[in-house]
């Protein structure tokens, strides 16, 4: 047996709700760096208001990370990471750790096991709710990484408490709120890709004897999970990203950042930053899904036990 022995009690909605939030937590310290470089190449060569004569260029994962280092030092990397934990505090306890009880709102009473539709619709809907929670910690997140890659005299925050008073007051408290329709659709895509897929993988293992409930199964699991919701979120994930980053008025809305988009990169624009992509979201999912099993088996051995 490789980690914890699940618990005879199953977790309660309180502990998986901790649980998550601290999971996604250890899991954004471990892999922060890549979701930077995720953001610089997804927003590299967007046209700017007002134009920049920055003229950095990023190649490749491991050629952004070094570029970032090089030109702005090692702590670049970890640009927005207040901003990062704060959002997986408040964004990650809703979306992972209220899914099992609202997939069980949608399971039919009497019913055997929990059909597909109902896991999709729980995916679904934790995710939206999640976004509409933290989506200005999202936003001031997206905000912190990108800095970088501008002038020093373009740089508009001071800190995160700054770009949180800035944002509001130069554009209004919606500006907080910027891009929460492309990233609902966005959460709601990668918690079918993400949370559905793990739950899938994990019950088809386990039905099938060909593993046990242990890290090597989460493992997997987490993995499978973490490709699935590259492909089908990236294309949103671009387009999220540019429109939460962009400058007052660069964008009237949505459909007009994905228009300029695909004029500008064409279709391979969707799948910008790709590979970074995919490293941080698959590395993400392995350290966040580990953590969190063992983490409520941890919260649940620690209640159980005699005073």
């Amino acid at each position: 047996m490789v980690g914890l022995k699940p618990p005879e009690v199953p977790p309660t909605a309180a502990v998986k709700f901790f649980s998550a939030g601290t999971a996604a937590c250890i899991a954004d310290l471990c892999t922060f760096p890549l979701d930077t470089a995720k953001v610089r190449l997804q927003i590299q060569g967007e046209v700017r208001i007002p134009h920049s004569t920055n003229t950095v260029e990023y190649r490749g994962v491991l050629g952004t990370l070094s570029t970032m280092v090089r030109t702005e030092g090692p702590r670049s990397l970890y640009s927005g990471l207040v901003a990062g934990l704060q959002r997986q505090m408040s964004f990650a306890s809703i979306r992972i750790g209220l899914y099992d009880s609202v997939k069980q709102l949608y399971t039919p009473k009497g019913a055997e096991s929990t059909g597909l539709l109902a896991r999709l619709l729980a995916g679904c809907t934790t995710g939206a709710v999640a976004v509409t929670c933290a989506q200005p910690t999202d936003v001031v997140k997206v905000r912190f990484q990108a800095l970088g890659a501008l002038p020093e005299s373009n740089r508009r925050y001071s800190g995160t408490v700054d770009a949180y008073r800035t944002i509001a007051r130069e554009e209004g408290v919606r500006g907080l709120w910027r891009g929460t329709l492309p990233n609902i659709a966005r959460n709601a895509i990668i918690n079918c890709g993400e949370l559905v897929t793990y739950d899938l993988i994990k019950d088809t293992l386990l039905r099938a004897q060909l593993m046990t409930d242990n890290v090597p199964c989460h493992f997997v699991a987490a993995f499978g999970a973490g490709f699935c919701a590259t492909v089908v979120a990236s294309p949103v994930d671009v387009v999220k990203t540019r429109y939460m980053n962009a400058s007052p008025g660069q964008y009237r809305n949505v459909p007009s950042c994905l228009l300029a988009l695909l004029l500008q990169d064409g279709i391979a624009g969707l799948y910008k930053g790709f590979v970074p992509s995919f490293l941080r979201l698959g590395s993400w999912n392995v350290v966040m899904f580990i953590s969190y099993e063992q983490l409520q088996r941890v919260v649940m051995l620690a209640r159980s036990a005699p005073p």
